[in-house]
């Protein structure tokens, strides 16, 4: 067995453990707990295709490994959450239902991604782990600002999820991080967002993630309009 080239397989392999690890802590009634196991896995989910890229060993077996581990991480263990914390907001036995979208529709956007060859060097729908850590900040936001209690609102949760959900699949190009080279140039955008994407987290922690996320949109939107011209 050809250990460098196993090395990013079993980074993916700890995607997916994360996220098996954040669906039994969402079961046994940590929400919270089980949000930072989507952070830790979209971690992973990043450098192990980094590091097959550095070592230049990607291969077919990576690629659908990646996306397995991708729809129990950034689509059930989300979907989940969402479930339990709608489940525990209302008396409803139809409404926690309506948040299961989210595993749906990631598995499909996954399939999608492995098919899609536009999605080389750009990305069609807002990708899964994006989606993802979007929706785990529900719970902390919940937490941290109680005087916003619609921010955990059965309906509040049902709309984020399907809004959320449909962009996944939506025809909307935006930004990879993938790095080919180092060139300023060449991956002004990505830059861009990896220090703002940091500024934010910095200064407002978890909390940060949705501005993170509307960064991203924002950026994306702004090279499809230069890209274009």
């Amino acid at each position: 067995m050809n250990l460098k080239a196993q090395l990013p397989n079993f980074i993916t392999l700890l995607n997916l453990l994360s996220g098996v690890l954040g669906i039994i802590w969402v079961l046994d009634g940590q929400p919270l707990y089980g949000a930072y196991f989507v952070i830790l896995a979209a971690t992973f989910d990043f450098f192990d295709g980094f590091v097959a890229r550095l070592l230049k060993v990607q291969s077919d077996i990576g690629k659908e490994l990646d996306s397995l581990a991708d729809v129990v991480s950034f689509g059930v263990l989300p979907g989940i959450l969402l479930y339990s914390l709608t489940k525990t907001q209302t008396d409803s036995q139809f409404h926690p239902y309506l948040t299961l979208i989210v595993p749906l529709l990631s598995a499909y956007r996954l399939a999608k991604f492995n098919l899609d060859t536009r999605q080389s060097d750009r990305f069609i729908g807002l990708p899964t782990p994006a989606n993802a850590l979007l929706l785990t900040t529900v719970p902390h936001l919940a937490a941290h600002w109680p005087e916003f209690p619609w921010l955990s609102s059965p309906i509040a949760l049902v709309v984020l999820a399907w809004i959320t959900s449909l962009l996944l699949i939506a025809e909307l190009p935006l930004i990879a991080l993938k790095f080919k080279n180092s060139s300023l140039a060449d991956n002004s955008y990505r830059y861009a967002l990896l220090v703002i994407g940091a500024v934010c987290l910095i200064w407002l922690q978890l909390a940060g993630i949705p501005l993170v996320i509307l960064t991203y949109l924002l950026l994306s939107g702004m090279e499809n309009l230069l890209h274009k011209k």
